[in-house]
Protein backbone atom coordinates (compact mmCIF):
# COMPACT_ATOMS: atom_id res chain seq x y z
CA UNK A 1 0.00 0.00 0.00
CA UNK A 2 1.57 3.35 -0.98
CA UNK A 3 2.20 6.23 1.42
CA UNK A 4 -0.98 8.54 -0.06
CA UNK A 5 -3.11 4.99 -0.46
CA UNK A 6 -2.58 4.28 3.55
CA UNK A 7 -3.17 7.83 4.49
CA UNK A 8 -6.53 8.21 3.04
CA UNK A 9 -7.35 4.78 4.78
CA UNK A 10 -6.12 5.59 7.95
CA UNK A 11 -8.26 9.21 7.26
CA UNK A 12 -11.09 7.43 6.87
CA UNK A 13 -10.81 5.15 10.08
CA UNK A 14 -10.45 8.36 12.20
CA UNK A 15 -14.10 8.88 10.80
CA UNK A 16 -15.51 5.45 12.79
CA UNK A 17 -17.04 7.35 15.93
CA UNK A 18 -19.33 9.25 13.57
CA UNK A 19 -22.44 8.03 15.17
CA UNK A 20 -24.38 9.13 11.36
CA UNK A 21 -24.53 5.43 10.03
CA UNK A 22 -24.61 6.70 6.66
CA UNK A 23 -21.15 8.11 7.20
CA UNK A 24 -20.37 4.58 8.41
CA UNK A 25 -21.74 3.07 5.44
CA UNK A 26 -19.40 5.19 3.07
CA UNK A 27 -16.19 4.47 5.40
CA UNK A 28 -16.96 0.31 5.17
CA UNK A 29 -17.43 0.14 1.58
CA UNK A 30 -14.30 1.74 1.10
CA UNK A 31 -12.12 -0.25 3.34
CA UNK A 32 -13.63 -3.17 3.01
CA UNK A 33 -12.03 -2.79 -0.53
CA UNK A 34 -8.53 -2.66 0.85
CA UNK A 35 -6.52 -6.17 0.85
CA UNK A 36 -6.11 -8.20 3.82
CA UNK A 37 -2.43 -6.33 4.52
CA UNK A 38 -4.34 -4.22 6.44
CA UNK A 39 -5.79 -6.17 8.94
CA UNK A 40 -2.88 -5.81 10.99
CA UNK A 41 -3.02 -2.03 11.63
CA UNK A 42 -7.09 -2.36 12.03
CA UNK A 43 -5.98 -4.87 14.94
CA UNK A 44 -3.40 -2.82 16.05
CA UNK A 45 -6.21 0.21 16.37
CA UNK A 46 -9.10 -2.07 17.97
CA UNK A 47 -6.42 -2.58 20.93
CA UNK A 48 -5.57 0.73 21.80
CA UNK A 49 -9.24 2.20 21.37
CA UNK A 50 -11.65 2.63 24.06
CA UNK A 51 -14.63 3.41 22.37
CA UNK A 52 -17.18 0.20 22.11
CA UNK A 53 -18.85 1.49 18.91
CA UNK A 54 -15.58 1.98 17.03
CA UNK A 55 -14.12 -1.42 17.99
CA UNK A 56 -17.30 -2.95 16.59
CA UNK A 57 -17.25 -1.16 13.28
CA UNK A 58 -13.58 -2.26 13.26
CA UNK A 59 -14.15 -6.22 13.86
CA UNK A 60 -17.10 -5.32 10.87
CA UNK A 61 -14.72 -4.18 8.94
CA UNK A 62 -11.81 -6.80 9.41
CA UNK A 63 -14.61 -9.41 9.05
CA UNK A 64 -15.69 -8.27 5.51
CA UNK A 65 -12.08 -7.80 4.35
CA UNK A 66 -11.13 -11.51 5.55
CA UNK A 67 -14.27 -12.93 3.45
CA UNK A 68 -13.19 -10.99 0.50
CA UNK A 69 -9.77 -12.52 1.00
CA UNK A 70 -11.19 -16.21 1.58
CA UNK A 71 -13.59 -15.40 -1.49
CA UNK A 72 -10.54 -14.70 -3.20
CA UNK A 73 -8.15 -17.55 -2.58
CA UNK A 74 -11.43 -20.10 -2.93
CA UNK A 75 -12.00 -18.76 -6.37
CA UNK A 76 -7.69 -18.99 -7.05
CA UNK A 77 -8.10 -22.68 -5.85
CA UNK A 78 -11.15 -23.79 -8.14
CA UNK A 79 -9.16 -22.08 -11.04
CA UNK A 80 -6.35 -24.75 -10.81
CA UNK A 81 -6.69 -27.53 -13.22
CA UNK A 82 -5.63 -30.05 -10.72
CA UNK A 83 -7.45 -29.57 -7.36
CA UNK A 84 -5.66 -30.57 -3.70
CA UNK A 85 -8.61 -31.55 -1.61
CA UNK A 86 -6.95 -31.00 1.60
CA UNK A 87 -6.54 -27.18 0.70
CA UNK A 88 -10.45 -26.93 -0.37
CA UNK A 89 -11.18 -28.02 3.20
CA UNK A 90 -9.17 -25.50 4.78
CA UNK A 91 -10.15 -22.83 3.09
CA UNK A 92 -13.62 -23.49 3.77
CA UNK A 93 -12.62 -23.53 7.30
CA UNK A 94 -10.99 -20.43 7.08
CA UNK A 95 -14.25 -18.78 6.03
CA UNK A 96 -16.08 -19.55 9.26
CA UNK A 97 -12.74 -18.52 11.20
CA UNK A 98 -10.19 -16.59 9.42
CA UNK A 99 -7.23 -16.39 11.93
CA UNK A 100 -6.87 -20.14 11.47
CA UNK A 101 -3.69 -20.79 11.01
CA UNK A 102 -2.29 -23.89 8.16
CA UNK A 103 0.83 -25.29 10.60
CA UNK A 104 -1.77 -26.58 13.30
CA UNK A 105 -3.73 -28.89 10.80
CA UNK A 106 -0.85 -29.97 8.91
CA UNK A 107 0.57 -31.50 13.07
CA UNK A 108 -2.53 -32.83 13.63
CA UNK A 109 -2.96 -34.80 10.57
CA UNK A 110 0.99 -35.63 10.21
CA UNK A 111 0.47 -37.01 14.13
CA UNK A 112 -2.62 -39.49 12.65
CA UNK A 113 -0.40 -40.32 9.77
CA UNK A 114 2.20 -41.35 11.61
CA UNK A 115 0.52 -43.10 14.17
CA UNK A 116 -1.01 -45.57 11.46
CA UNK A 117 2.33 -45.33 9.41
CA UNK A 118 4.18 -47.13 12.52
CA UNK A 119 1.84 -50.06 12.19
CA UNK A 120 1.90 -51.38 8.40
CA UNK A 121 4.52 -53.40 7.80
CA UNK A 122 5.45 -54.23 3.94
CA UNK A 123 4.27 -57.65 3.86
CA UNK A 124 0.18 -56.56 5.10
CA UNK A 125 -2.30 -56.76 2.42
CA UNK A 126 -4.59 -53.64 1.34
CA UNK A 127 -7.40 -54.96 3.77
CA UNK A 128 -4.69 -55.35 6.53
CA UNK A 129 -3.63 -51.52 6.68
CA UNK A 130 -7.08 -50.89 6.16
CA UNK A 131 -7.92 -52.56 9.29
CA UNK A 132 -4.83 -50.68 10.92
CA UNK A 133 -6.20 -47.63 9.65
CA UNK A 134 -9.73 -47.70 10.93
CA UNK A 135 -8.46 -48.86 14.61
CA UNK A 136 -6.38 -45.47 15.07
CA UNK A 137 -8.26 -43.38 13.41
CA UNK A 138 -11.94 -44.68 15.20
CA UNK A 139 -10.27 -46.40 17.90
CA UNK A 140 -6.91 -44.37 19.26
CA UNK A 141 -8.69 -41.12 18.13
CA UNK A 142 -12.42 -41.87 18.40
CA UNK A 143 -13.37 -39.46 15.48
CA UNK A 144 -17.15 -40.54 14.84
CA UNK A 145 -20.68 -38.68 13.91
CA UNK A 146 -22.84 -36.05 15.86
CA UNK A 147 -24.98 -38.11 16.35
CA UNK A 148 -26.32 -35.29 18.78
CA UNK A 149 -26.46 -32.22 16.78
CA UNK A 150 -25.89 -33.81 12.76
CA UNK A 151 -26.94 -30.47 11.16
CA UNK A 152 -24.74 -28.47 13.13
CA UNK A 153 -22.49 -25.79 10.96
CA UNK A 154 -19.07 -26.88 13.31
CA UNK A 155 -19.31 -30.37 11.93
CA UNK A 156 -18.38 -29.39 8.39
CA UNK A 157 -15.17 -27.40 9.26
CA UNK A 158 -11.65 -29.21 9.40
CA UNK A 159 -10.50 -27.31 12.44
CA UNK A 160 -13.66 -28.20 14.42
CA UNK A 161 -13.52 -31.82 13.79
CA UNK A 162 -10.08 -32.19 14.77
CA UNK A 163 -10.71 -30.74 18.18
CA UNK A 164 -13.77 -32.40 19.16
CA UNK A 165 -13.37 -35.44 16.71
CA UNK A 166 -17.02 -35.43 15.67
CA UNK A 167 -18.25 -34.17 12.08
CA UNK A 168 -21.41 -35.09 9.86
CA UNK A 169 -20.64 -38.42 6.85
CA UNK A 170 -19.60 -35.85 4.52
CA UNK A 171 -16.41 -34.16 6.16
CA UNK A 172 -16.01 -37.38 8.42
CA UNK A 173 -15.20 -38.74 5.05
CA UNK A 174 -12.84 -36.49 3.62
CA UNK A 175 -10.79 -36.71 6.52
CA UNK A 176 -10.76 -40.28 6.17
CA UNK A 177 -10.05 -39.89 2.33
CA UNK A 178 -7.19 -37.71 3.75
CA UNK A 179 -5.47 -39.74 5.77
CA UNK A 180 -5.69 -42.51 3.80
CA UNK A 181 -3.92 -40.77 0.91
CA UNK A 182 -1.15 -39.08 3.01
CA UNK A 183 -0.12 -43.02 3.54
CA UNK A 184 -0.40 -43.09 -0.36
CA UNK A 185 -3.28 -45.86 -0.28
CA UNK A 186 -5.19 -45.83 -3.45
CA UNK A 187 -8.61 -44.57 -2.12
CA UNK A 188 -11.13 -42.24 -3.61
CA UNK A 189 -14.04 -40.49 -1.75
CA UNK A 190 -17.65 -41.72 -3.61
CA UNK A 191 -20.08 -39.61 -4.29
CA UNK A 192 -22.98 -41.95 -2.78
CA UNK A 193 -26.52 -40.31 -1.61
CA UNK A 194 -26.15 -38.65 2.04
CA UNK A 195 -23.93 -41.87 2.68
CA UNK A 196 -20.27 -41.44 0.89
CA UNK A 197 -18.17 -44.07 1.16
CA UNK A 198 -14.73 -44.46 0.75
CA UNK A 199 -13.38 -46.43 -2.70
CA UNK A 200 -10.29 -48.48 -2.29
CA UNK A 201 -9.01 -49.00 -6.00
CA UNK A 202 -6.85 -51.19 -7.40
CA UNK A 203 -7.58 -52.50 -11.13
CA UNK A 204 -5.06 -55.72 -10.94
CA UNK A 205 -6.22 -56.94 -7.36
CA UNK A 206 -10.00 -56.15 -8.61
CA UNK A 207 -9.34 -58.39 -11.90
CA UNK A 208 -8.69 -60.64 -9.77
CA UNK A 209 -10.74 -60.68 -6.88
CA UNK A 210 -14.04 -60.33 -8.38
CA UNK A 211 -12.69 -61.33 -11.96
CA UNK A 212 -11.93 -60.51 -15.34
CA UNK A 213 -15.25 -58.98 -16.47
CA UNK A 214 -15.93 -56.76 -13.40
CA UNK A 215 -15.98 -53.55 -15.26
CA UNK A 216 -14.04 -50.84 -12.57
CA UNK A 217 -11.27 -51.15 -10.34
CA UNK A 218 -13.08 -50.78 -6.87
CA UNK A 219 -11.70 -53.97 -4.94
CA UNK A 220 -13.91 -53.26 -1.91
CA UNK A 221 -15.53 -50.02 0.16
CA UNK A 222 -14.94 -48.35 3.14
CA UNK A 223 -17.73 -46.81 4.91
CA UNK A 224 -16.51 -43.75 7.53
CA UNK A 225 -20.06 -43.58 8.75
CA UNK A 226 -20.05 -46.74 9.74
CA UNK A 227 -16.92 -46.61 11.84
CA UNK A 228 -14.50 -47.81 8.56
CA UNK A 229 -16.72 -50.88 7.86
CA UNK A 230 -15.65 -52.75 4.93
CA UNK A 231 -18.48 -53.76 2.35
CA UNK A 232 -18.91 -56.58 1.50
CA UNK A 233 -19.67 -57.45 -2.79
CA UNK A 234 -23.15 -58.51 -1.49
CA UNK A 235 -23.57 -55.40 0.00
CA UNK A 236 -22.30 -53.51 -2.90
CA UNK A 237 -24.78 -55.69 -5.21
CA UNK A 238 -27.67 -54.52 -3.50
CA UNK A 239 -26.83 -51.15 -3.54
CA UNK A 240 -26.45 -51.32 -7.16
CA UNK A 241 -29.33 -52.67 -7.64
CA UNK A 242 -31.59 -50.87 -5.54
CA UNK A 243 -29.82 -47.52 -6.60
CA UNK A 244 -30.83 -45.39 -9.46
CA UNK A 245 -28.26 -45.85 -13.14
CA UNK A 246 -26.57 -42.25 -12.07
CA UNK A 247 -25.87 -43.73 -8.76
CA UNK A 248 -24.60 -47.10 -10.05
CA UNK A 249 -22.12 -44.54 -12.00
CA UNK A 250 -21.37 -42.90 -9.03
CA UNK A 251 -19.93 -46.10 -6.83
CA UNK A 252 -17.11 -46.84 -8.98
CA UNK A 253 -15.66 -43.28 -9.88
CA UNK A 254 -13.86 -41.11 -7.80
CA UNK A 255 -15.63 -38.13 -6.63
CA UNK A 256 -13.47 -35.08 -8.06
CA UNK A 257 -12.34 -32.92 -5.39
CA UNK A 258 -14.40 -29.91 -6.60
CA UNK A 259 -17.34 -31.89 -5.96
CA UNK A 260 -16.58 -33.02 -2.59
CA UNK A 261 -16.25 -29.53 -1.50
CA UNK A 262 -19.47 -28.37 -2.70
CA UNK A 263 -21.09 -31.68 -1.30
CA UNK A 264 -19.81 -29.74 2.52
CA UNK A 265 -20.80 -26.36 1.22
CA UNK A 266 -24.23 -27.75 0.61
CA UNK A 267 -24.37 -29.30 3.77
CA UNK A 268 -23.17 -25.79 5.14
CA UNK A 269 -26.00 -24.22 3.51
CA UNK A 270 -28.41 -26.29 4.95
CA UNK A 271 -27.07 -26.04 8.43
CA UNK A 272 -27.23 -22.26 8.47
CA UNK A 273 -30.91 -22.14 6.17
CA UNK A 274 -32.01 -23.95 9.36
CA UNK A 275 -30.67 -21.70 11.30
CA UNK A 276 -32.12 -18.23 9.34
CA UNK A 277 -28.50 -17.34 8.79
CA UNK A 278 -29.18 -15.70 5.55
CA UNK A 279 -26.43 -13.78 5.13
CA UNK A 280 -23.68 -16.33 5.87
CA UNK A 281 -26.14 -19.07 3.09
CA UNK A 282 -25.83 -16.31 0.03
CA UNK A 283 -22.40 -16.17 0.60
CA UNK A 284 -21.52 -19.72 0.70
CA UNK A 285 -24.00 -20.09 -2.73
CA UNK A 286 -21.35 -17.52 -4.21
CA UNK A 287 -18.94 -20.27 -3.23
CA UNK A 288 -20.16 -22.77 -4.05
CA UNK A 289 -20.77 -21.14 -8.15
CA UNK A 290 -16.95 -20.95 -8.23
CA UNK A 291 -17.08 -24.79 -8.10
Amino acid sequence: MTLNKLSRVLGMITLLDDPDPRVFGVVLEEISKEDISLVDRLEQIWETSLDEMVQKRIELIIRKIQLKDTKKKIQNWANQETLDLFDGFFLIARYQYPELKLKPILTQLENIKKDIWLEFRNSQTSLEKITILNHVFFKHYKFTLDNVTPDAPQNCYFNRILETRNGNPISITILYTLVARSLNLPVHYIDFQDNPLVGYFDKDLARLVHGEEIGHQVLFYINPSNKGAIIGLKEVDYIQHTAGLADREKLTEPCPDRIILKRLIEKLIFAYTQRGLSEKVSYLYEIADML
